[in-house]
Parts: structure tokens; C-alpha cells; sequence
């Protein structure tokens, strides 16, 4: 005799973009009894996604109207997105059918944001509701405070209050959510590029010179997509640029292997700290 499926545990999908997210998502659910269907992005999901997931297809960027099919078909009625898709392949190298070419000609702006939030409203008059992306990933998500051995010097502290600041009037252009700064000067600018992009585009020119990175969600962050996220590498590009201090928002930024992310920061001298979101940056999504 079959045994009953569990309604609150069925009907899951990811939708996988690259990175190290969409594996913590999928070992995330599974501790919770959860297997989910993955949709995986060819241009970006990493092909090691095909030995994790148990049901699998592969979709290319601009193919909607497939990847809603395919939920469909896998009777999918809720959906994560995790994994970073570069924001200039969303918007210069994809082929897109029907329905994405009439979403695209919809939008009132080109971001990333309006992109996306289509999409969700689209899965979501399809029956499939988009969830909160960190809804299997709690213990990633760092609450306030200095997460490291070493916390912010004077001058470091300084140079965070001024890049957070700053950060925080372009997250709310949806312009980045990445700045490097130095000596109260604003370096670099993350665009389209993406975080570790854009500190080495500062190092180059910086010259050498000690760097501060502030990183910050955007204003009302949608959980469901686009979340910030740190991982080894950034560390390690930190490290190669002479960036000696990281600040991010407490419960808003993904640190993915976090232990090991952590460790490798203090063995470089770089100091970690975790901000509270500014009063009335509400979190929408959830």
C-alpha cells in the first residue's frame, strides 16, 4: 500500500541560478523531509546541480514559458529562487520567448528588480507562489553584531558609517548594493558586474591602499529574490584587493559556508560586522 504523502512537505521547486545557494537550499529542505524539483538555469546553474537533485531540468534564461510548464507539470505550488543570475546576461544575452519578450516590453523599468517581481506575479497567477528564498537557510543568516575575532578599527568603523550610507542610496535605485571605500571616498560602485567585481575594480584603483566594503540589502528587501550574498570567494578577493573590513545587514545577507567563510576572514585580519537594517526597511515577501 502507498504510503500518504504529506501535503506541507509536496510540491516544492527551485529554481537554480549558480553559485553555492541553490545546494544549501536544496540540503536545507532535505533535513526538513522536503525533495524539491529543480529547474536549472543553463547559463548559470553549475552542472554538479544535476548529482544533488533527485528530479532535475534544464531551462535556458530566456525560456518562461517552458520553465512554468515544467513546474506545472511536476505539480509544483511553491517555488525558491536561489543562485545569482549576472544581472547583464538578464538583460543582453537572452533569447526570450513569447511571454518573457511581452513581460520585458511591460516593464516600466529595466532593473532588476521590476524583472523579477514580474516573474513572481507571473508564477503566482500560474497558482505557484514564490517563497522566501533563506526559508530552509536560518543559521546563514547572521544577527547583529561583530561576527569575527577582530572588529572594525576607528578608521574602518568611520569608513563603514560613510559606504553604508552611500550603499544604501543606490540599493534604492537598484543601481548595487556593493561600495568600496577609502579614507571616506566612495572607490567603486557595484552596477551589473557584481560584488566581487567591483572590489577588484577598486583595488585597480586603489593603487594597494586599504579598502572597506559595505554591503547592504535594499530598501523593503524582498526576501524572495535577489538576497545578498557572501561566500568564500568574496573573502579571498578581499584579501587579493587589501580590503580589511566587511560590513552587512544583520538577517538580510546569506553567508554561505559560513564557518569557513568566517575562519578565512580572521586568518586575513579582516574584520566582519553585521548592521541592523535602517527603521522602516520592512521586509516584503513574507
Amino acid at each position: 500500500m502507498a504510503a500518504a504523502v504529506d501535503n506541507s512537505v509536496a510540491g516544492w521547486g527551485l529554481i537554480a541560478g549558480n553559485g553555492d545557494f541553490p545546494f544549501l537550499v536544496l540540503e536545507g529542505a532535505r533535513r526538513r523531509g522536503i525533495e524539491m524539483t529543480v529547474i536549472a538555469i543553463r547559463e548559470e546553474a553549475s552542472p554538479a546541480i544535476e548529482g544533488a537533485a533527485r528530479r532535475l531540468h534544464w531551462i535556458s534564461l530566456g525560456e518562461l514559458s517552458r520553465g512554468i510548464a515544467l513546474l506545472h507539470q511536476e505539480g509544483v505550488k511553491r517555488a525558491v529562487m536561489a543562485g545569482q543570475v549576472k544581472h547583464n546576461k538578464i538583460f543582453s544575452s537572452i533569447r526570450p520567448d513569447w511571454r518573457l519578450a511581452k513581460l520585458l516590453f511591460s516593464l516600466p523599468a529595466r532593473n532588476t528588480d521590476s524583472l523579477i517581481g514580474a516573474v513572481a506575479r507571473v508564477l503566482e497567477d500560474e497558482g505557484i507562489e514564490l517563497v522566501d528564498s533563506t526559508k530552509f537557510l536560518g543559521p546563514l543568516l547572521p544577527a547583529e553584531g561583530v561576527l569575527t575575532r577582530r572588529a572594525p578599527d576607528a578608521a574602518e568603523a568611520a569608513d563603514i558609517a560613510y559606504g553604508r550610507r552611500i550603499a544604501r542610496r543606490i540599493a534604492g535605485l537598484d543601481i548595487g548594493q556593493t561600495v568600496v571605500v577609502r579614507d571616506l571616498a566612495c572607490v567603486a560602485v557595484e552596477a551589473m558586474e557584481g560584488t566581487d567585481e567591483a572590489i577588484e575594480r577598486a583595488a585597480r584603483l586603489a593603487g594597494g591602499q586599504r579598502l572597506v566594503v559595505a554591503k547592504v540589502s535594499k530598501p523593503r528587501q524582498d526576501m524572495r529574490f535577489d538576497v545578498p550574498v557572501i561566500g568564500r570567494r568574496t573573502i579571498e578577493v578581499m584579501l587579493g584587493a587589501h580590503a580589511t573590513a566587511l560590513a552587512i545587514d544583520a538577517g538580510r545577507t546569506l553567508l554561505l559556508e559560513r564557518d569557513t567563510l568566517l575562519d578565512a576572514a580572521d586568518q586575513g585580519g579582516i574584520a566582519i560586522q553585521a548592521f541592523a537594517p535602517q527603521p522602516g526597511e520592512a521586509e516584503e515577501g513574507s
